[in-house]
């Protein structure tokens, strides 16, 4: 029987670094695909700058891009934007900063001002809530994740419920 066990934890071991391993090429081969990407962009860009400096419209601009890369060359309104940008005087070929709202307005300040609101009224609507704090995607999901509640009658209410 021992034996058997022992067998048993060999071929986990086996399959779990070979799991591992596998997932560590994929991760791999991802973020090589996103930097070459990444150099094919600005790559195409630098010879954009260079072609609108020597004065050729957007159209041969793309002609020539297809004629080099091929599948890989850049969007037709991609190519406009950059002719555009650098007709206007701009040197840079990388991305500016982008100033902006977040990609998610899950923050611990609004869990914490949304866990008020509903502390003081537990009438509100999911609606109500989202314009009080100004956020609307996420205010469902912090009251379910984060806050753990549930709607009850359509009001939010802990999902473990008290006397209270």
């Amino acid at each position: 029987m021992t034996s058997y066990r022992r067998f048993t934890a060999v071929l986990l071991l086996i399959y779990g670094s070979l799991l591992l391993s596998g997932m560590y090429y994929c991760l791999r081969v991802f973020w090589c695909a996103a930097a070459r990407m990444l150099e094919l962009q600005l790559d195409q860009r630098t010879k954009i700058k260079f072609l609108v400096k020597l004065g050729k419209s957007g159209n041969k601009i793309r002609e020539m891009l297809v004629q080099v890369y091929g599948d890989n060359a850049m969007k037709k309104t991609a190519v406009y934007k950059w002719v555009k940008r650098f007709s206007d005087a701009r040197e840079s070929v990388t991305d500016e900063e982008r100033s902006g709202q977040p990609a998610t307005s899950r923050s611990e300040e609004n869990i914490a001002k949304i866990h008020q609101i509903v502390r003081e009224n537990h009438g509100l609507t999911v609606k109500s809530i989202a314009e009080q704090v100004n956020i609307n995607r996420e205010t469902e999901k912090i009251l379910t994740e984060d806050l753990d509640m549930r709607k009850v009658f359509a009001k939010m209410v802990p999902k473990e419920l008290t006397e209270k």
